[in-house]
């Protein structure tokens, strides 16, 4: 594993990182908590020093799932990874109504810290805000209670809705309110390269995140696949499946000696990005973590690669 300065923070972390959206519910087919534990373990092992969660990533009934299982398998081994989590959202919130305000904030941060059997975060992001309107002012004080108490050391944006937010980020950097932001990023999806690059001005660390475009640059997905209800890739079409799985396939001539399947190529690709800290893995098993870490162990690709790769992109495809 090699590993990269979190922008301004200075925080070293590992090359590829690891996300908990599937250890707290079955939006990619659900994880049996002992799994998620011993992934979490295993990757301790081989070198990720850097965890993602949300109190987002739960149930209708039960918000942190994945924060409590990161808790538990954390638990003796803090002082060795970061934890990196998150604001706003809810999923017992019956309407989805972001709460970007201080007392939630500041709410949250303790949720948050009991499920992770934890006494402070190392970067807390705001979840997806759609739009500057739903920021209430006051937040910015909760979140200075917050790192004032030693709870949080540093702020970042996880960012959705990209075209509507994405000036916030530049805004939030500019001003000094935020150290880290969290975007999609993957062959099939460049749309924020250009504020990847403006940020590094400051420098601002980046999260990659839906590195595999949601599984499809894993090579497992066919234009006859069909996905279970309830799952992401649930609401595309056959025609959607069929153009996604055909652009996947014009890609896999960055397979070669060293870089043996798709994840690796899409995971090694994002790592060659400039500003990029870390790949954020959806790792649902040991298995699937040691494929990711591989990228990290990979020969960066050419110049001539890269840029065969960008010319050969039709178009950004939708994230989730």
């Amino acid at each position: 594993m090699k590993y990269r300065k979190l922008g301004r923070t200075g925080i070293e972390i590992s090359e590829i990182s690891l996300g908990t959206w599937a250890f707290g519910n079955k939006v990619y087919g659900g994880v049996d908590e002992k799994d998620g534990i011993n992934t979490i373990h295993a990757g301790i092992d081989m070198g990720v020093n850097i965890f993602d969660t949300a109190p987002q990533y739960g149930t209708p009934e039960q918000d942190g799932v994945a924060e409590i299982v990161l808790g538990k398998a954390l638990k003796g081994k803090r002082d060795k990874v970061h934890i990196s989590t998150k604001f706003g959202r809810n999923p017992t919130i019956k309407n989805g109504a972001s709460q970007f305000y201080k007392s939630r904030v500041i709410d949250s941060v303790e949720e948050s810290l009991k499920r992770l059997q934890t006494d402070y975060i190392d970067v807390l992001f705001f979840h997806s805000p759609f739009s500057p309107e739903e920021i209430d002012d006051d937040v910015w004080e909760g979140i200075e209670q917050v790192k004032r108490q030693g709870k949080v050391r540093f702020i970042g944006h996880s960012i959705s809705m990209f075209h509507q937010t994405e000036n916030m980020a530049r805004q939030w950097a500019k001003e000094g309110k935020i150290d880290v932001i969290q975007v999609v990023l993957s062959l099939m999806n460049k749309e924020s390269q250009e504020l990847i690059e403006e940020l590094q001005e400051y420098p601002i660390g980046v999260f990659g995140r839906e590195c595999l475009a949601n599984g499809f640059l894993s090579g497992a997905i066919t234009k006859d696949t069909n996905f279970a209800a309830g799952t992401l890739n649930a609401r595309y079409s056959r025609e959607d499946i069929a153009d996604r799985v055909d652009q996947v396939e014009a890609f896999k001539f960055l397979l070669r000696d060293d870089v043996k399947n798709m994840p690796q190529a899409a995971l090694r690709w994002v790592l060659d990005q400039k500003g990029v800290s870390t790949v954020l893995s959806g790792a649902k098993n040991i298995s699937e973590l040691k494929g990711a870490v591989s990228a990290s162990e990979a020969r960066s690709f050419t110049e001539s690669e890269l840029k065969l790769a960008k010319q050969l992109l039709k178009k950004d495809f939708e994230p989730a």
